[in-house]
């Protein structure tokens, strides 16, 4: 396991029996619909957690999510913790059928549901094998006693996080108490910690990075504040009003927050993390413009999110980078298993107390993905001089024309330049006389803002002859999954489909 710095501590109190004795007036959570100290937050917890023993839920036993609501998921993290049952929590944008698929490979014994996905966890239910009972927490709870526990193994499995599954099946990526407990601690270390301090995640939990802040709120005894959906006017009006110091957003949501906003927010706004997806350039500058504390990052599932973050003060100066690796994670690029030179694109490979131990029942895809304590996490990306991380693309975006490697990033940097653009994906096309060809998917500000030959002129001289798409194809949106993470693989589906009409 990766919590041999932590040896001495090979378990550790409870978090949040901890914080409801030291900290138990204060506020935990806040969401749309109600606002929790420590001590509440714990009570219901501990109610919860009496609830799923009820239901047979032995400590180590798998418990699914389907859940929008964000304090009920919050609670269900909570009680599955305090009963000792692993957590699964499910994408409920997922169709009936997926969902079952990673709720029988996980081998669950309850489904948790809420009233906003109570259908959808019924439709799961009867995809499954008939033996899945179903907690709506909605319904008033089934009589039982509390249920707390005292200490937390380190080593010991909290969640099974689903990876988003851009290749064949999703795997199961198993975090563990330890990857949370050095995630927080690192992220403190990179970002501080305020007694003040509300972090904001205005995107569903179900996510390594909704997950990621409850955890650390908990461990720091701060606030979290969780919004059901992104709303560009909610989430602006909680930082203006609402005392709001971080917030972690992705690349989408932060263009529609600033569109249209003459005014900096408030000074007690100290971090906007940005993540989730490759954040263009212009927006960056548009950042910069604006004194938006933005502090773009790297990180994966698999790492328990964060694994580099790039401070608000290096904005400017290092333009496009996610920094360097958070204390004690490491980071390395390696191309053909050699250390790639400064400058020259590679895998990105990262090792330390963060990344998983492994894939839920999948040894095979665990030993290929993990090597000599090293995750190869598929990404392309480079370190320049200073040792700070350009990341590219995924390895399997990769376009190769003629034995040119195109980086879809920088054609979308170049092509989000144009005014008239809001935002753009680059996808490979089959050809046959180069093997593949860069498509450009493009939505504008406003239909009519730019077309096909304004494009081209304000791409020439910006790219390489080879790198300027092929194509263009208009769109009122970008197809993205639930954490905000652009969804290429509906896009080269598109290409194969309307070439085959």
């Amino acid at each position: 396991m990766h919590t041999s710095w932590l040896q001495s501590a090979a378990s550790v109190p409870d978090w949040l029996t901890r914080q409801m004795d030291v900290r138990g007036g204060e506020v935990a959570l806040e969401t749309e619909s109600v606002r929790w100290t420590y001590r509440e937050l714990g009570e219901r917890a501990g109610q919860a957690a009496g609830v799923l023993a009820g239901f047979g839920v032995a400590p180590g036993d798998r418990v699914a999510l389907v859940a929008q609501r964000p304090e009920v998921v919050v609670l269900a993290v909570h009680a599955a913790v305090q009963r000792g049952a692993i957590l699964v929590p499910v994408n409920w944008r997922l169709s009936a059928r997926e969902i079952a698929w990673q709720l029988e490979d996980a081998g669950i014994s309850l489904l948790i549901c809420d009233d906003a996905q109570r259908a959808l966890a019924s439709a799961v239910a009867e995809q499954g094998p008939g033996t899945w009972p179903v907690w709506d927490v909605s319904q008033p709870w089934p009589d039982a006693s509390a249920v707390f526990r005292d200490r937390i193994e380190l080593d010991a499995v909290q969640a099974i996080l689903y990876t988003s599954g851009t290749t064949g099946h999703p795997k199961g990526a198993m975090i563990t108490y330890g990857n949370f407990l050095a995630s927080a601690l690192a992220s403190a270390l990179q970002l501080g910690v305020l007694p003040g301090d509300r972090w904001l995640v205005p995107m569903p939990l179900f996510h390594v990075g909704g997950l990621s802040v409850l955890m650390r709120s908990l461990i720091y005894g701060t606030t979290a504040v969780a919004h059901e959906r992104f709303s560009a006017e909610a989430v602006n009006r909680a930082i203006d009003e609402g005392g709001i110091t971080l917030v972690s957003v992705v690349p989408t949501m932060l263009s529609r927050m600033l569109a249209g906003r003459g005014t900096p927010y408030p000074e007690r706004l100290r971090c906007v993390l940005l993540g989730g997806s490759y954040a263009p350039k212009p927006l960056l500058e548009r950042c910069q413009a604006l004194g938006v504390p933005v502090a773009q990052s790297y990180g994966l599932t698999e790492a328990t999110s964060q694994v580099c973050t790039l401070l608000p003060q290096d904005g400017l100066r290092k333009l496009g980078s996610s920094g360097k690796p958070l204390l004690p994670t490491e980071i390395r690029v390696v191309c053909e298993g050699r250390p790639a030179a400064p400058g020259e694109p590679g895998e990105i490979i990262v090792r330390g107390p963060t990344v998983t131990p492994g894939y839920w029942r999948r040894p095979d895809a665990t030993a290929n993905a993990i090597r000599d304590g090293w995750l190869y996490t598929g990404d392309i990306g480079y370190l320049d001089e200073e040792g700070y991380l350009y990341v590219l693309d995924r390895r399997t975006d990769l376009i190769v024309s003629g034995g040119e490697n195109i980086y879809p990033a920088e054609v979308e940097n170049a092509i989000a330049a144009h005014p008239g653009v809001l935002e753009a994906a680059v996808v490979g096309e089959t050809d046959p006389e180069w093997g593949q060809v860069p498509v450009a998917f493009v939505v504008p500000v406003r239909p009519g803002a730019v077309d096909e030959a304004n494009l081209r002129a304000h791409l020439e001289g910006r790219l390489a002859r080879y790198k300027v798409p092929k194509r263009f194809v208009w769109m009122e949106q970008l197809p993205r999954n639930a954490s905000g993470k652009l969804l290429r693989r509906s896009l080269r589906e598109w290409l194969v489909s309307s070439t085959s009409r």
